[in-house]
């Protein structure tokens, strides 16, 4: 089973991840933070990767310190949970198309964390979300997850559209990319045998 559990706890925040990388996308994610979670559940839903995540955080300053710890901890249970990385196919990508937004998503879990992150998002708000913690999200989930990664807006003029398909875009790339590969199910996805 390629699982993971992983708990992280500062000064600032008290985070729990449990993650099932060969799931059907069952989730149960409780943050205190509405928008976050909802994008979450879609990252669980269509990645179909189980996930569980508990954070408890200082939301009375704000939501910065709860939406990157979570990115932290959640790329840290990818890390553990993906082992070598033998068998997996390490690429994915993803057009995704939501109304008005069309979002791009390239990822390789190369172990070489690098984020490129173009969504222009239009608003400083989704409701009470800051949209600049969508970047954070993501840069911390890269960094502690190995992952090379890359998002571009394509289209779009709605923030929350714009938003939900960057995740979805993500959570379809990294489906494929966890994915066990058949026709090379005992190897390490790389000339150089590690990664």
């Amino acid at each position: 089973m390629r699982t993971a559990k992983i708990t992280r706890s500062t000064a600032e925040t008290d985070i729990s991840v449990e993650i099932n990388l060969d799931g059907t996308g069952v989730y149960d994610n409780q943050t205190g933070v509405g928008f976050f979670d909802h994008m979450l559940d879609q990252l669980a839903r269509h990645a179909l990767i189980d996930m569980k995540i508990s954070a408890k955080g200082d939301l009375h300053i704000d939501d910065h310190h709860t939406v990157e710890d979570t990115g932290i901890a959640l790329g840290q249970a990818l890390a553990e949970a993906l082992g070598d990385k033998r068998g997996i196919r390490r690429y994915g990508e993803c057009h995704l198309a939501m109304d008005d937004a069309q979002v791009r998503c390239a990822l390789d879990l190369s172990a070489r964390p690098f984020l490129i992150c173009n969504l222009e998002i239009p608003t400083q708000k989704i409701g009470t979300f800051d949209t600049e913690l969508v970047r954070e999200f993501f840069q911390a989930f890269s960094t502690h997850g190995g992952i090379t990664l890359h998002i571009d807006r394509l289209h779009g003029f709605n923030s929350h559209h714009i938003v939900e398909a960057a995740f979805k875009a993500v959570a379809r790339a990294l489906r494929s990319a966890v994915e066990t590969d058949p026709r090379k199910s005992d190897a390490i996805p790389s000339t150089k045998g590690t990664l």
